[in-house]
């Protein structure tokens, strides 16, 4: 059974509603059926009713069991509206500002997140990043504990002997575009996190390097050496080490050949990019020349699960995530 699939079976224990504020596309709809025929969640859609289900029987699409919510005639957008007020007035939102917001598929969607009328939320098919996390920062706000909202990739390479039988987590692709070493000793522990708890099996995380243990010298190679010192001095538990170049990280004959005496060395299944052009560039390397699944960009450190999508998903991507954030919601 592949990853996805095992997400789905344990999606199924403690069933979840998921809320999709991008039910004008198509993949939206055709993720919103595949969740709810193979009945891993239950489903929010965010929309205008009739142009949904016009859609949905012109593609042959079961959306009969969903909740289809608009915005502009909810009974409920009043009392959002008031509340987001309540929740931004200190920020200098006004009244009629959130009376507006409130009428916006994704404002809406996660006000139904924080009410708890939603268990989570999964947009990004039509909207860029910052027009999903905005929202969710501005009403979710962080989880306790947490010092920074960062994005992850579950990556699943077929026919791979590297990693955890090919699954990892790629950390960070999608938000933090040049973190300081404090913050990707974050980044890492929180990518520990979400690989143990997504894919069930202790996590091992190398800091990504274009050099091994000092075989390169510059500012970019010390950032990750002093975030790899940071992690370790302040997460012992963890099992992490850098500076690694990715050969190293997960090939065992290279681990052991450059890296000497490291406990996970040529073993890693959770690996941080050093800045978010490596990540951008690295994920979408392993998704398009690999022929890997490749799902997220998920986020950790928001208070309730909010997970973004890259633009260029297919359906079966969206159904993925819906999925993931159904568990995270467990």
């Amino acid at each position: 059974m592949g990853f996805i699939d095992e997400i789905k079976m344990r999606a199924k224990t403690n069933i979840k509603t998921i809320c999709l504020p991008e039910a004008s596309d198509l993949r939206t709809i055709e993720a919103a059926a595949t969740a709810l025929k193979e009945g891993y969640a239950n489903i929010v859609l965010v929309g205008e009713e009739e142009s949904i289900k016009k859609m949905a029987e012109e593609n042959g699409l079961d959306i009969s069991k969903a909740t289809i919510v608009n915005p502009k005639t909810s009974p409920r957008t009043a009392e959002y509206a008031e509340k987001l007020f309540e929740l931004r007035q200190a920020k200098g939102m006004t009244k009629e500002e959130a009376d507006k917001l409130v009428q916006d598929e994704v404002y809406f969607g996660m006000m139904m997140v924080k009410m708890d009328e939603a268990d989570g939320l999964v947009s990004g098919a039509i909207h860029s990043t910052s027009d999903t996390l905005r929202p969710a920062l501005q009403i979710l706000k962080t989880a306790p504990g947490t010092k920074l909202v960062s994005a992850f990739f579950v990556m699943c390479v077929p026919n791979c002997e590297f990693g955890e039988n090919g699954v990892f987590v790629f950390g960070d692709c999608g938000l933090n575009q040049n973190p300081t070493a404090e913050e990707l000793s974050e980044i890492a522990k929180s990518s520990s996190e979400s690989f143990e708890r997504l894919v069930g099996k202790e996590s091992r995380v190398a800091m990504l390097s274009y050099s091994t243990y000092g075989s390169a010298k510059s500012e970019l190679v010390d950032k990750v050496v002093e975030a790899t010192k940071i992690v370790k001095e302040k997460y012992p538990e963890m099992k992490v080490d850098g500076e690694l170049q990715l050969d190293a990280a997960i090939v065992p004959a290279i681990g052991k050949s450059k890296a000497p005496g490291s406990t996970v060395a040529g073993s890693c299944n959770t690996l941080i990019f050093p800045d978010l052009n490596a990540g951008n560039i690295g994920y979408k390397l392993v998704q398009r020349l690999g022929k890997a699944e490749a799902y997220g960009p998920l986020c950790q450190g928001i208070a309730k699960p909010v997970n973004d999508l890259s633009r260029g998903c297919s359906a079966s991507d969206i159904a993925g995530v819906i999925a993931i954030t159904a568990v995270q919601a467990q």
